[in-house]
């Protein structure tokens, strides 16, 4: 069935894009593109002509990578000399379905930086910022350990897909990542409870949730005082560590935590000065909320501040404000007293049907929103599951 809405953006703009909503967990790498309703939602295009990243280092620090994968090759930096030590350690606590341990975290750099392939490549997954670098960080069992490495070694943000560990040492890894300058973005988890996790749960941190096509805060995501931003998250296609050339769809507030780094990515080309308070302060001032949600008192436990909105974070007319920004950020010693909550992971895919409209958000700010729309099934269900190092992958 095929749905076309003229929408208007959040910012009072028009858009102009398509979008093409599938079922499946698999498919064709010219069909993957087609189905990355994300950049079609941002007006990517249009984006790329301002900043695409270049010259901007993303460290995503998750459970392993396939750096030979068709869609990101000659995107990784040397990885740390730790880090078959801790893929090795990953391997060993594979979340339900999973065979490969790269398979998260080559998903998690696909949204931030693919480049795709084929002509023009125009193939397969690009990212949100494919003029950006990976700093490939293999982090189980050593959180802090990572961060302060990838610090250390020219990142500018650092995306983290995961939670659940203890919080003492990330949270004084994490103080030690803005003090340097560097933005700092977290999964806010999958559970759909009020637990508090860590990395989004340490001060400075940019807790992020899923949100769907249709500009709803995903029923799977924790919500709670953590929650800053959304993302997409929702029937999300990315490169599949289990080969160079595969694909999947996914779910999660681990890919919505991908898209704000990217975000920041972009907006660390265009705006090099800025701190890591002054560039959360312009995804803040520049986030969406749906129809049915305006007047909401913000920050929301479900949606933060709203949805991000790539086009207008970059190109509007904000203030720097004060260098710390509207987030609450680290005071002296970083706090160990919060207690770790659910580990981050997936919500599966399938099940309850959606309605057959579309609310798309960012902007291109030209045009009219052209949306092609399908019936999409998602399940929400919840899964806890803490692997052994109290660590699991959203």
């Amino acid at each position: 069935m095929r749905v076309t809405r003229t929408l208007r953006a959040t910012v009072g703009a028009a858009l102009t894009g398509a979008l093409l909503i599938t079922a499946g967990g698999s498919a064709s790498a010219d069909q993957t593109r087609k189905d990355q309703w994300p950049l079609e939602a941002f007006g990517a295009e249009q984006l790329w002509k301002e900043a695409t990243g270049k010259g901007v280092t993303v460290a995503v620090l998750d459970s392993g990578f396939r750096e030979t994968h068709q869609d990101l090759k000659g995107q990784f930096l040397p990885e740390p000399d730790f880090g078959k030590e801790a893929e090795a350690e990953a391997a060993k606590n594979l979340r339900e379905g999973e065979t490969d341990v790269r398979e998260h975290g080559t998903a998690m750099a696909s949204i931030v930086a693919a480049h795709g392939h084929g002509p023009g490549g125009s193939e397969g997954v690009k990212g949100l910022a494919p003029g950006a670098k990976i700093l490939p960080v293999p982090v189980f069992g050593k959180s802090g350990q990572a961060t302060r490495w990838a610090v250390d070694h020219g990142a500018d943000v650092l995306s983290m897909s995961y939670g659940g560990m203890e919080g003492g040492d990330q949270c004084s890894s994490i103080n030690y990542a803005i003090s340097k300058g560097v933005v700092v973005v977290a999964s806010v988890g999958n559970e759909a409870t009020t637990d508090r996790t860590f990395p989004p749960a340490c001060p400075g941190v940019i807790g992020v949730g899923a949100v769907d096509q249709y500009g709803k805060s995903a029923e799977f995501n924790n919500y709670n005082s953590d929650t800053d931003l959304l993302a997409p998250g929702v029937k999300t296609p990315v490169a599949d560590g289990k080969s160079d050339a595969g694909y999947r769809t996914t779910q999660g507030s681990s890919q919505a935590a991908a898209y704000v780094s990217a975000a920041a990515a972009l907006l660390k080309e265009k705006y090099p000065d800025l701190t890591p308070g002054q560039i959360a302060n312009r995804l803040v001032k520049t986030a969406g909320l749906p129809k049915d949600q305006k007047g909401l008192k913000l920050p929301d436990a479900h949606y933060g501040y709203g949805f991000i909105q790539p086009g207008p974070a970059l190109r509007k007319d904000i203030p720097e404000g004060s260098k710390e920004g509207p987030l609450p950020m680290p005071k002296g010693k970083a706090s160990s007293q919060l207690n770790a909550g659910t580990p981050d992971a997936d919500a599966p895919m399938g099940g309850k049907a959606a309605l057959n409209q579309a609310l798309l958000y960012g902007g291109i700010g030209l045009g009219v929103l052209v949306v092609v729309g399908a019936v999409v099934a998602i399940v929400v269900a919840t899964r806890r599951r803490k692997s052994a190092g109290g660590q699991s992958w959203g």
